[in-house]
């Protein structure tokens, strides 16, 4: 497969300066040269990257969680997601965050692919994992850490998205993936939880 050159739409820095910095958001504002020779200015956060794990339950079921958020002021049914910590692997990762918020452990994973959360105005990419024959155990969630955790069928879920209950964006395209994956559309490469699953 070639590629197209995209030289006619890429946009070159030519200043960037900090906004913010946050302990774990920072801010920035660049001043980049455009295709035409004009210059503009682009905004956006720098985001350390972050994963999300579709769990499945061996009775069919996938592992959810409700949890409020507060820049929406609502409770967001989600799948289970969290920060990169700085060197992190993205695979250990999904790993501690699927034990951390639900308890769970799996024997099985496999890389779903990334997807990029907020093109506009963020650097932020998830790393899409799927997890398969989970024991059940202890979580550990942190102390400013409250949440519920749930089970839903994939044709609930399927509703939940079409009518408006779940609108979280990296949930919703999990849930696309999730379908594929059921119908066999698109095949995953399964490993076992303590191998390397790449990212």
């Amino acid at each position: 497969m070639t590629l197209p050159d995209d030289a006619h739409l890429t946009e070159t820095l030519v200043e960037s300066r900090s906004l913010c910095e946050g302990s774990f958001l920072k801010a920035r504002c660049d001043t980049v040269r455009l295709p035409d020779g004009r210059l503009a200015t682009r905004e956006y956060v720098v985001h350390p990257g972050a994963v999300v794990v579709i769990p499945l339950l061996d009775d069919g079921r996938v592992l959810m969680e409700r949890q409020y958020r507060y820049p929406v002021e609502r409770v967001m049914t989600e799948f289970p997601a969290g920060k990169i910590d700085p060197g992190e692997d993205p695979f250990h990762c999904a790993q501690r965050e699927l034990l951390e918020e639900t308890g769970y452990t799996a024997r099985e994973w496999a890389c779903a692919g990334a997807l990029h959360l907020a093109i506009a105005y963020s650097t932020e990419i998830i790393h899409i994992y799927f997890a398969r024959g989970l024991v059940a155990g202890k979580a550990q969630l942190d102390q400013d850490e409250f949440l519920e955790v749930c089970a839903m069928r994939p044709d609930e879920l399927y509703a939940a998205c079409r009518d408006g209950s779940v609108t979280d964006a990296k949930t919703l395209t999990c849930t696309l993936w999730l379908q594929n994956v059921l119908r066999g559309q698109w095949p995953l490469e399964w490993r076992q939880g303590n191998e390397s699953a790449g990212s």
